[in-house]
């Protein structure tokens, strides 16, 4: 009996831990690697020669690198911003139980089933001045119309902004809505029997409940915008020249494409910290939030 209840206890952890060791192995055992490589003088192959902080003092003497900094500062703020804005919006509209809800909701999901490079190849067609939406103004007759933001040095980035807002505003919109769903009906129910208006009730009720909900999807998006890599190259390629470079792009086109491993590696361990300033923080007020309800 002793036997059979050890076996019990032992054999579902037995099962998981191969998966659980091989899963540390190739995510911490990598960012460790990683972050050797950029403390070295690895250029093609590794090469374990100690510089310091070399490699991190050349990345943040690159112009480019300020550009990939400058462009991650306008995409996040502006995915993040728009898609939770956009995603709120949709999110209180179809909480008001509007006709076909369900066909309206799939609608407005389905993009987040695409991948990234579906999304920029789509965006970069209708983009594209000679293609898409400005060629489609001029032969209806609309001459003056220009868009040209995909081929302009100062407006690509903005091109990246619009297709990253237009996949993920459904998701946002999810996660809203599932909130206000949550919320007791008898809240709503009581504030209107007080007389309060629907918009009164939204913000000064239903929003505010749902700060948990804003900051896990704030969370999951400021990941997204960070790691961008295949959304900016199905759509721009990091151009003209690099001026929609994001770190991602950034990160491969040296490693990868001028042979330079070390910086290459630099630049991903300072997304690695940038992705651990937002994600640590959370995780704490999680933590202590939990400790003191129990």
């Amino acid at each position: 009996m002793t036997t059979s209840r050890s076996a019990e206890q032992w054999l579902p952890k037995l099962v998981v831990a191969p998966g659980l060791l091989l899963g540390f192995a190739f995510i911490y055992g990598l960012m460790i690697w990683n972050g050797v490589l950029s403390v070295s003088a690895s250029r093609m192959l590794p090469n374990y020669e100690f510089v310091g902080l070399e490699q991190y003092a050349r990345l943040f003497e690159m112009d480019r690198w300020w550009v990939a900094l400058r462009n991650l500062g306008i995409f996040g703020t502006l995915y993040v911003g728009g898609a939770m804005a956009l995603g709120l919006l949709l999110a209180v509209l179809l909480d008001q139980k509007v006709r076909a809800e369900g066909a309206l909701r799939t609608i407005y999901l389905y993009p987040m089933a695409l991948s990234f490079v579906v999304t920029g190849t789509a965006w970069k067609w209708m983009l594209n001045p000679s293609l898409g939406l400005q060629k489609l103004m001029h032969d209806l007759g609309w001459e003056s119309f220009s868009f040209d933001w995909l081929v302009s040095t100062d407006y690509a980035i903005y091109c990246v902004v619009i297709a990253g807002i237009w996949q993920s505003a459904g998701f946002a919109m999810a996660l809203f809505l599932a909130g206000l769903r949550g919320i007791d009906d008898s809240i709503i129910k009581a504030a209107q029997i007080d007389g309060a208006s629907l918009p009164r009730i939204y913000w000064r009720i239903l929003l505010p409940s749902l700060r948990p909900v804003f900051f896990s999807t704030m969370l999951v998006l400021s990941h997204l915008a960070i790691k961008s890599f295949d959304l900016v190259t199905a759509l721009t390629a990091g151009g003209p020249g690099y001026s929609s470079d994001l770190p991602a792009t950034f990160m491969y086109s040296v490693a990868f494409t001028r042979g330079q491993l070390g910086l290459g590696a630099a630049s991903a361990t300072v997304m690695l910290m940038t992705v651990a300033a937002i994600v640590v923080p959370y995780l704490y007020s999680e933590l202590r939030t939990k400790a003191h309800e129990h």
